[in-house]
């Protein structure tokens, strides 16, 4: 059997974080895909906003770097952190779970909301949903304005806010699929789909699946102009 090695990076350096991660994407993965997941020893706790996403960026790179036998590179930060300047230094696939996730939701739904954590993170999700050519399907981004590392804890109220969004992106926003915003959040998608029996979307699975399929079609990142590195 010929093993796909997928690198899952958590960009901030907070293990449990990862660790919950790496769960979830060897839940989904096939049989064939072998699971790295890691961190930076260097960098934020938590990406929340734009200075963390910039202050991350050179632990994300050194890890990656470590590890250039990986088939294909996952970036576990819903801000897709990175992944442009990750783009330049590999010519494997590359994805972010953000992308990996919007794009998913366009696919089973013809409008959807993201729900995620604190409102400063609202525009750089915005921006990316504009740039990825989603904009008319995206009816709304929601705050729960909890801090990204509050999810960590599992506190019931945590969650409550979560629901609470769900709740109104269904009845304020009418979307038909609700995306989380968050790789903190991952761990709550089957329940919460099960709950409000609609698709409660997480990136961390959907990048997963996204990697295996372009591996397997045997695509790379295209080396022409932008993401040249000479």
């Amino acid at each position: 059997m010929c093993v796909m090695k997928l690198l899952v990076v958590n960009p901030n350096t907070t293990a449990s974080m990862t660790a919950k991660i790496g769960d979830v994407a060897r839940a989904v993965a096939r049989p064939d895909t072998e699971i790295v997941a890691t961190n930076p020893a260097e960098g934020p706790a938590s990406i929340q906003g734009y200075l963390d996403v910039a202050t991350c960026v050179p632990g994300l790179l050194d890890e990656v770097a470590r590890h250039r036998d990986a088939d294909a590179i996952l970036v576990a930060c819903f801000d897709d952190t990175g992944v442009d300047a990750l783009r330049c230094l590999v010519d494997v696939p590359v994805i972010g779970i953000g992308e990996a996730a919007y794009h998913a939701a366009s696919m089973v739904s013809t409008k959807f909301s993201v729900v995620t954590t604190l409102s400063r993170s609202v525009p750089g999700l915005e921006a990316n949903i504009a740039r990825y050519g989603l904009k008319q399907k995206c009816v709304g981004v929601r705050a729960t304005d909890i801090p990204v590392l509050e999810l960590e804890a599992g506190d019931p109220s945590t969650t409550a806010k979560i629901r609470d969004e769900i709740r109104k992106a269904i009845t304020e926003d009418q979307a038909e699929a609700v995306v989380l915003g968050c790789a903190g959040m991952a761990d709550l998608m089957v329940e919460l789909s099960r709950e409000f029996e609609m698709p409660i979307i997480d990136g961390v699975g959907c990048g997963v699946a996204f990697a295996e399929a372009l591996v397997s079609a045997g695509l790379k990142t295209s080396k022409v102009n932008a993401y040249s590195s000479t």
